[in-house]
């Protein structure tokens, strides 16, 4: 469970470097993005996060939990990364908008995972332990990101951070691709 939750906190840390307000902070200095194509960014964003959600079911009762949680992170990564090298914010609110449609597909693998992968008694404390290191490391790198944003370049969050999250799907897959499923 210490691995695991540990794997867990890099890829939240890692995702602290992109959250909302410096995406939109992004995409107002590189492409001087006005409020309302911001507005309409970020609501696309939410809806398409919230379709993400809903494809998890199938996709993980067709391919399994691991393979779903990695595959589609892996893939919502290296659109993260790509949105650093957008040539306009059509372009980049695309890649968002593509990386939102994936990105949330492992939130409920992952929770079915740790309980598939954890004795019945030992549930909650998983839960409260994987969850705690997410939101632990998570709150450490927003702070490291505008000093990233000044002295290496505007763009260096997505690559860190989409970077850092590949590592992490590599990683999870690496150690737990032969870890059987509890019943």
């Amino acid at each position: 469970m210490r691995r695991l939750a540990a794997l867990f906190a890099l890829d939240a840390f890692a995702g602290g470097f992109v959250l909302q307000s410096l995406v939109a902070y992004f995409f107002h200095a590189r492409f001087g993005a006005d409020a309302a194509t911001l507005g309409i960014a970020f609501a696309g964003a939410q809806v398409l996060t919230a379709v993400s959600l809903l494809l998890a079911a199938p996709l993980a009762a067709r391919f399994g939990l691991l393979p779903t949680m990695v595959v589609s992170h892996l893939a919502s990564n290296v659109l993260l990364v790509a949105i650093a090298a957008a040539p306009s914010v059509a372009v980049a609110v695309a890649l968002l908008w593509a990386r939102h449609l994936l990105s949330q597909i492992d939130v409920p693998t992952r929770q079915a995972y740790v309980m598939a992968v954890v004795d019945d008694r030992e549930r909650e404390a998983a839960a409260g332990a994987t969850t705690a290191a997410r939101t632990v490391a998570q709150a450490l790198s927003p702070a490291a990101t505008g000093w990233v944003m000044q002295a290496v370049a505007l763009s260096a969050p997505f690559v860190l951070g989409g970077g850092l999250k590949i590592v992490y799907d590599l990683l999870l897959w690496w150690t737990f691709r032969r870890v059987p499923l509890r019943d």
